[in-house]
């Protein structure tokens, strides 16, 4: 018999159906019972359009710098899933590049926002 694993994800969404929570469990996972997050990005292959489906989801406390960093571990993971999958090292390593540049343009921005003024700054 073939083993057989589910990840599954609950979105509790507020009076404006945005999600106000994010919860999943997997069969796989170490801990038992539902784990809370603030954000889910998948990816699902549609083997008969040839083309990918996503679904982005995201709570109200997810912050912006938050958002920035987690699409860029996004893809960065798949720097190396695709590493993995494929041994295309150049396509990878782009990947990579990009993460590079835009953890720097975060950090930039960072720097920026730290020296600005603020109201109660002369």
């Amino acid at each position: 018999m073939n083993k057989k694993s589910e990840i599954v994800f609950s979105v509790e969404l507020d009076e404006n159906n945005i999600p106000d929570k994010i919860h999943w469990n997997a069969t796989d996972r170490p801990d038992e019972g539902l784990s809370q997050t603030n954000a889910i990005s998948l990816s699902i292959w549609d083997h008969f359009q040839k083309n990918t489906m996503r679904i982005d989801l995201w709570t109200k406390q997810m912050t912006v710098d938050e958002m920035k960093r987690f699409y860029i571990d996004s893809i960065g993971g798949l720097a190396q899933s695709l590493l993995n999958a494929t041994g295309d090292e150049y396509m990878a390593n782009e990947m990579e590049g990009l993460c590079n540049r835009l953890v720097k343009h975060v950090e930039e921005e960072m720097k920026k926002m730290s020296e600005k003024p603020g109201p109660d700054k002369k």
